[in-house]
């Protein structure tokens, strides 16, 4: 198993938050780190993320938790759970009308071990993303 994650507080409140996580088409005004996103982002929902790392390859996942305003999962791999991401964003209000914005990732299966040595270090990636939300957030305040 392999976790990547990070946190960030984000002086906007978690609907502007949810808004923009929700919007699929405007993923490239502030993710740094996507090409694109295709689909709706809604619970049930088959999304493709096309990464800049990645252009010529799109990752589909399945939108699998959508509770507005708090919480959403998207998860993807292999039929039977031989390898799986699961990706969950949280948003948790706080004082003076912030968030605090997690989102965190698991690799897991029955092939991890030999999918995963694949796997890149996601670390950067999700600091530019919390950082490219928290600048788009603060700013439509």
């Amino acid at each position: 198993m392999k976790i990547y994650k990070v946190e960030e507080t984000i002086n906007a409140s978690p609907i502007v938050i949810w808004t923009i996580l929700t919007d699929a088409q405007k993923y490239p005004e502030w993710n740094p780190t996507v090409e694109r996103v295709e689909g709706n982002i809604d619970l049930g929902e088959q999304i493709k993320v096309i990464t800049k790392a990645n252009p010529n390859q799109a990752f589909p996942v399945k939108v699998s938790e959508f509770v507005p305003d708090q919480r959403m999962k998207w998860v993807g791999g292999m039929p039977l759970g031989l390898f799986k991401g699961e990706r969950t964003f949280t948003l948790k209000s706080t004082a003076n009308d912030s968030t605090q914005f997690t989102m965190e990732e698991i690799f897991s299966g029955l092939l991890f071990p030999l999918i995963g040595k694949s796997i890149p270090d996601l670390s950067d990636s999700f600091k530019q993303f919390a950082a490219g939300l928290k600048t788009y957030a603060e700013s439509q305040r």
